[in-house]
């Protein structure tokens, strides 16, 4: 299949799962780093070299060794995109904290407030501070 073809340039979600042909795993990398970074990337191998060099050089929300799609039936494993494919990650509890907002709330006493804060910051406010810290 070549690059200019419609789907091999666009994201696939199914049921079509185009094969592209590499002479060696080298050109296979450069041909998925030559597009925008993909959703998953999958490489069958039982060299541990080709399987290192392939996760170290092809970045992709998840990735599989030796099967596909495995990575969404583990819910404690965090799964989304990156770049185009999606930021971010939409499972479990990383989902929650994707789609969640923490605010951070912070609340001062009434007691008295000491001029040490505030500036001009004088020699004997930093000295201050320091018996402090």
């Amino acid at each position: 299949m070549a690059q200019s073809h419609r789907i091999a340039q666009e994201e696939i979600f199914g049921p079509v799962l185009p094969i592209v042909r590499a002479d060696d795993l080298e050109a296979a990398i450069r041909f998925i780093r030559e597009g925008d970074k993909p959703l998953a990337a999958y490489i069958f191998t039982k060299d541990a070299d080709a399987e290192e060099r392939f996760l170290e050089k092809v970045s992709s929300g998840n990735a599989c060794v030796n099967d596909t799609m495995m990575f969404m039936a583990v819910h404690e494993l965090p799964f989304g995109g990156v770049g185009p494919s999606g930021m971010g990650n939409y499972s479990g509890e990383y989902g929650f904290r994707t789609f969640s907002h923490m605010k951070a709330v912070m609340k001062r006493g009434w007691w008295p407030d000491l001029d040490v804060r505030y500036a001009p910051f004088t020699d004997r406010k930093f000295r201050l501070l320091r018996k402090l810290l």
